[in-house]
């Protein structure tokens, strides 16, 4: 049976409509911003005409057919986590190192201009820092190994 336009839509018929929209984004059909503003519309919407205009100007995605929460399969669903938590460790380090490395370089500038020892107040900056990430890099690890060992 067909959903009349004037029927109340559900919230796995908005996550469908918003996989669709989703899907036309990343096929390059729709921006950012106007992905951005169908989608606040998607979840104020509250019948199915109400959704379907806002894929009426898209090539048709059967909606039915998506799922409505897109679940990767189990086996690569810790992976994918442990990758992206790597990622995200690798690049709280590089900004570390990073701002580190500044700090420092401006830490050497004024110390040789001013021709006497100036405090090395870069350790402020990257200690407290370098700690919280030690911690976090240090409990990551615990809990990706404990993970693993369910």
């Amino acid at each position: 049976m067909a959903a009349a336009p004037e029927m109340r839509a559900s919230d796995g018929d908005r996550d469908r409509v918003a996989a669709a929209l989703r899907e036309h984004v990343a096929e390059g059909r729709l921006t950012l911003d106007e992905f951005n503003e169908r989608l606040e519309q998607v979840y104020q919407s509250r019948t199915y005409g109400e959704l379907a205009t806002l894929t009426s100007d898209l090539p048709g995605i059967d909606l039915n057919r998506l799922p409505a929460a897109v679940e990767p399969a189990r086996g690569s669903r810790p992976a994918r986590r442990d990758a992206k938590a790597r990622a995200g460790l690798r690049a709280a380090w590089s900004a570390w190192a990073g701002a580190s490395g500044v700090n420092w370089m401006i830490w050497l500038i004024v110390g040789l201009s001013s021709g006497h020892f100036v405090y090395p107040w870069p350790l402020w900056v990257m200690g407290p820092w370098g700690v919280i990430l030690l911690v976090s890099t240090i409990a990551g690890t615990a809990g990706q190994s404990r993970g693993r060992d369910t």
